[in-house]
């Protein structure tokens, strides 16, 4: 599918549901960057804005890219409510045709799936080249379906951390692997329905 069909589809996703009103960070993010001195972060897929609010609120200053106008626009009022509207850049970018430019300290992709073309692994090489020297990239990907998920594939396949680091192919020298674990949580959805679901994390760091 084409990049005018995931514009349609992600939209259509968003606008279908109401705004988020107080959209929660993801606990991986939260337990990984407690205690890092904030700097610049990089939100790929921000969607409802949770994991940028709350950077900005640990004082980083955030760029937080959707596909989605309807996402970007949500979460950039958002952050004007909150008086965070200095510290989160809400911009709409598709990462199937090209990478926000900048360095940055901290890169995070939560959930970064879609059902339209996006060569994942070289996202992920470009967020990796766009970190700067001791700054992470933080991958965290389904490692099993929650009921309310958009992909109800039975035959869906979920690669390991490590596997998704063997995508990204890179250097040892430059780069170095500080996390890659499949932990176990209850998950909240739409209407508070709740459910054990098991994360992908990958924690990468630039060294060099």
């Amino acid at each position: 599918m084409g990049t005018t069909d995931a514009v349609t589809f992600w939209d259509e996703v968003y606008a279908g549901r109401p705004a988020a009103v107080d959209p929660r960070p993801n606990a991986r993010l939260t337990e990984t960057v407690t205690g890092l001195p904030p700097g610049d972060a990089l939100d790929l897929g921000c969607g409802d804005g949770g994991d940028a609010l709350w950077l900005a609120g640990q004082g980083w200053h955030v760029t937080a890219v959707d596909i989605s106008a309807v996402a970007v626009e949500r979460l950039a009022a958002l952050a004007r409510a909150r008086g965070l509207g200095d510290h989160v850049a809400a911009v709409r970018h598709d990462l199937h045709a090209s990478f926000p430019h900048g360095a940055f300290d901290l890169i995070c992709a939560h959930y970064l799936r879609t059902p339209h073309d996006l060569d994942r692994a070289d996202v992920l090489r470009s967020a990796s080249r766009a970190l700067r020297p001791g700054g992470r990239l933080l991958v965290v990907d389904h490692g099993s379906a929650a009921p309310w998920s958009w992909n109800q594939d039975p035959g869906a396949r979920y690669p390991s951390p490590l596997e998704v680091a063997a995508g990204i192919d890179l250097d040892p020298a430059l780069w170095s692997i500080e996390r890659a674990d499949t932990p176990r949580r209850i998950a909240t959805g739409p209407g508070g329905r709740t459910a054990e679901v098991t994360d992908h994390v990958l924690l990468v760091r630039r060294t060099a």
